[in-house]
């Protein structure tokens, strides 16, 4: 027989291949909390060049559509390539402000993203209501995700995968500094809430940290680690320090 009738099967982006596979029914009739992350995904008219790229199927890793060069401007493009992204809502405060016409109510939403595997990101957004600020917070996150360098910079760490910093990095945000340094496999992350739950979901299990200025600013402490991270990224390092050090950016298993 002839294979000339036989369609060709397109691969597609793991995001959008969950997204368009049939929905398998289950007895379980709770209602779902929160809105279905893939729903955007299923009606995604993209607007840019690398989006109809991801949607063809032309690209189907995030390393891909980073070796492009092309800006990812749309959240559905992160969807698609990283749908094992978590968030976490570091803040929620509220701002009140007088005006003439009375008291004005906004809220400040600090949010951040990672799949605990080399991708983070971080943003701050305002608005007047809390669900709405939360999902254009999660959205200006994923848009600002970067390539988390880890290694074993620890004298007593020995080989095997990278799970710290390579080397000694401070970051700064106003009056806080926070600085990262290697620890061996075990230790843990020994910083604070904040600058914790950063790390873990770029991947870092195990670091050293040292702060100083005015740490209990929730939202400098959060980005203070975070630029820390961006920090590793402009260090010019050596093939033989890349090896030496077991360094790897990104993630580990595409």
């Amino acid at each position: 027989m002839s294979d000339e009738n036989t369609p060709e099967v397109v691969e597609l982006a793991p995001g959008l291949a969950a997204a368009l596979a049939p929905v398998e029914e289950k007895n379980d009739r709770r209602p779902r909390r929160g809105p279905d992350p893939l729903a955007g995904l299923r009606s995604w008219s993209p607007r840019t060049r690398l989006g109809r790229m991801v949607l063809s199927g032309k690209i189907l890793t995030y390393e891909q559509a980073l070796n492009t060069g092309l800006p990812i401007r749309e959240v559905e493009i992160i969807d698609a390539l990283l749908p094992d992204l978590t968030d976490d809502v570091l803040g929620v405060n509220m701002i009140q402000r007088m005006t003439d016409s009375g008291r004005r109510v906004r809220f400040n939403v600090l949010c951040v993203v990672g799949n605990s595997d080399g991708y983070v990101g971080l943003s701050i957004c305002k608005g007047k209501e809390v669900s709405s600020t939360i999902r254009k917070a999660i959205d200006k996150a994923k848009l600002n995700l970067i390539p988390v360098m880890r290694g074993n910079g620890s004298w007593e760490s020995s080989e095997g995968p990278a799970n710290s910093v390579p080397f000694k990095v401070t970051g700064r945000s106003g009056s806080t500094r926070i600085t990262l340094m290697p620890a061996p496999s075990g230790k843990g992350l020994v910083i604070g809430d904040y600058g914790r739950r950063v790390l873990t979901l770029a991947g870092v299990t195990d670091v050293w940290s040292r702060s100083a200025g005015q740490t209990r600013t929730t939202i400098n402490f959060a980005k203070a680690t975070f630029n820390a991270l961006i920090e590793l990224n402009k260090t010019r390092i050596t093939d033989g320090d890349r090896e030496r050090l077991h360094i790897t950016q990104g993630r580990t298993f595409q």
